[in-house]
């Protein structure tokens, strides 16, 4: 019994592997609005095709130690990071949900939290393209995967998108600008609808908060100045995916404490 679950799990992590690195294309290809299927991947430097024994998950990036077949021009490290961010992310979705309706709306879930931290970092971005289905998909799966459930989904999303308004309008009326974008409203109104009114209340503070900490310490460092942006759908994306593993022990904690 333990070696068919240390089976699976090592299963799913591969699985993981390749599905981070179609990843990979999503965060490379959506921002520039290309097709996420056609053509194959290349060097983005000599434009050379990537052949398949160098498309291997991570492995190729050791093989080739991080540098081009043909060119010999760098490789990000985005690539690895990615996929091995998403190997760990479904092994531990297997971890705590074992084969149930709730894994896929976990493994669901977790991917659209590394595309979009990863395509804010880069762009400062949080496309629609992804947001908007997203909250769509996720609403759908309470009906199979009722995980807090369909109702609560609903008032999650509203929260959510409710919350990140009433902030911007605010922001607006008091300093005259623009504090964030209408892609923060529809991510945070996303995690609502796969984590419930809970989870989007609990991944806000996380985010909010870890937020607040990193822009803290970079101004101290002088990395950032005042009028300086962060990424806040990375944040968003960290507050939710520990709001998915760890949020049931958060809530009851702060509740014991209540």
């Amino acid at each position: 019994m333990v070696f068919e679950s240390i089976f699976l799990l090592l299963w799913v992590g591969l699985i993981g592997l390749i599905v981070g690195s179609y990843l990979n294309v999503l965060i490379h290809r959506i921002p520039r609005g290309k097709s996420t299927v056609l053509p194959r991947s290349s060097c983005p430097y000599c434009r050379g095709p990537i052949r398949a024994r160098d498309n291997l998950p991570v492995l190729s990036f050791l093989l080739l130690r991080g540098r081009c077949r043909l060119c010999r021009a760098p490789i990000s490290w985005r690539y690895p990071v990615i996929e091995g961010l998403t190997a760990t992310l479904f092994m531990a979705s297997f971890f705590k949900f074992g084969i149930s309706p709730g894994l896929v709306l976990a493994l669901v879930f977790s991917c659209l939290m590394v595309l979009l931290a990863a395509i804010d970092m880069e762009h400062f971005l949080l496309p629609d393209r992804l947001t908007l289905p997203g909250i769509v998909i996720g609403l759908a799966l309470q009906l199979w995967a009722p995980m807090p459930g369909f109702l609560d989904a609903v008032v999650g999303t509203l929260i959510g998108a409710g919350i990140l308004i009433l902030v911007i309008n605010y922001w607006y009326w008091w300093r005259g600008e623009e504090g964030m974008g209408i892609g923060d409203v529809n991510m945070l109104a996303l995690i609502g609808a796969f984590l419930g009114w809970q989870g989007v209340l609990t991944t806000m503070v996380l985010a909010t908060s870890s937020g607040a900490l990193v822009g803290i310490g970079m101004l101290l460092a002088g990395r950032l100045g005042m009028r300086s942006r962060l990424p806040f759908g990375f944040f968003l994306a960290l507050g939710g995916l520990l709001t998915l593993f760890f949020g049931d022990l958060l809530v009851a904690y702060y509740s014991g404490l209540l």
